[in-house]
């Protein structure tokens, strides 16, 4: 059995608990069935923000975002409407591009491996960080990242940071797996494992294209864990949660297929918008929560 093959057979694990969950969850949510206008909504919001998650932007501040105008979901049930709704389209995000895009298994596995496991520790360590802190650091490295891909697409390979490889080696890989645990990990506190993957894998000689199976693989993986945790205490929406799943399949089929076909120079300002977005939605939010209120949590824990 190849390494690939194991993948596969855990993203399927991972898609049929998810399906069996939400089967069992319906009798406890006592849904009615929505209008025409409110389901269409609700797929609709599941096209767009799993279109541009696959393309690398993120679904999860688009669909918040989409949500509170809308006035769509309770404040209180977004979080868990969100990994609900977003899980099974992520698993697809991983299965597509595992196929369409050949990074080498073992850096594939090993890159995941230490996200998840990463995300397994922070739970209990980098959650305890001062949130509006680390947001303040990602978004000023991203900031200052997007910067250095700019000059790096203008000036070619006077950087030597044109790399075409899909797959690491030596020093390189273990880096690779020391920085995918630290972003596991920071996802914890909500930071975002997308654009600094992208940035990663881009720095260490890898095509950017390589990043969107590592990355969508971990999430893959990731998310379930705390869909089934919302699930269990019944702490989303329903009908939003299969609006995003049902729209969000054939969004994340049209993108993927977009991405796939994309020039080598297109992906790599594509990488550029993706990271000068996080940059801008993290420093936003660290502008947004109030430091006293931040250091008054910190001292609590």
């Amino acid at each position: 059995m190849s390494l690939r093959t194991i993948i596969y057979i855990g993203l399927a694990v991972v898609a049929l608990v998810q399906i069996v969950a939400l089967l069992r969850a319906l009798p406890r949510q006592r849904i009615t069935l929505p209008g025409p206008v409110n389901a269409a909504i609700a797929v609709g919001i599941g096209f767009v923000t799993n279109f541009f998650d696959t393309l690398g932007i993120g679904s999860f501040a688009t669909t918040t975002s989409l949500y509170k105008f809308l006035r769509f979901v309770p404040d209180e049930r977004i979080p868990g409407t969100l990994n609900v709704g977003h899980t099974l389209p992520t698993i697809l995000e991983a299965a597509i591009f595992i196929v369409i895009v050949a990074v080498e298994p073992p850096t594939l596995i090993l890159l995941i491996l230490a996200s998840v496991v990463g995300a397994w520790l922070g739970a209990g360590f980098v959650a305890r960080l001062p949130r509006r802190g680390v947001q303040i650091g990602m978004g000023t490295a991203l900031a200052v990242a997007a910067v250095l891909f700019i000059m790096m697409n203008l000036k070619g390979n006077q950087f030597g940071l044109t790399g075409t490889a899909l797959g690491l080696s030596g020093v390189r890989l273990w880096i690779g797996v020391a920085v995918s645990l630290c972003l596991g990990a920071l996802m914890t506190i909500g930071i975002g494992l997308y654009a600094p993957c992208m940035i990663m894998v881009s720095l260490l000689g890898m095509n950017p294209i390589a990043a969107f199976p590592i990355m969508m693989g971990s999430c893959a993986f990731l998310m379930p864990v705390a869909s089934l945790r919302f699930i269990r205490f019944n702490a989303f929406a329903m009908l939003p949660a299969l609006g995003l799943t049902l729209g969000g399949i054939p969004g994340v089929w049209i993108a993927a297929h977009m991405v796939y076909h994309l020039p080598i120079a297109a992906v790599r300002w594509l990488v550029v918008v993706v990271v000068i977005y996080a940059a801008v939605v993290m420093l936003r939010s660290a502008a947004r929560e109030p430091a006293e209120k931040i250091a008054g949590d910190y001292a609590a824990t």
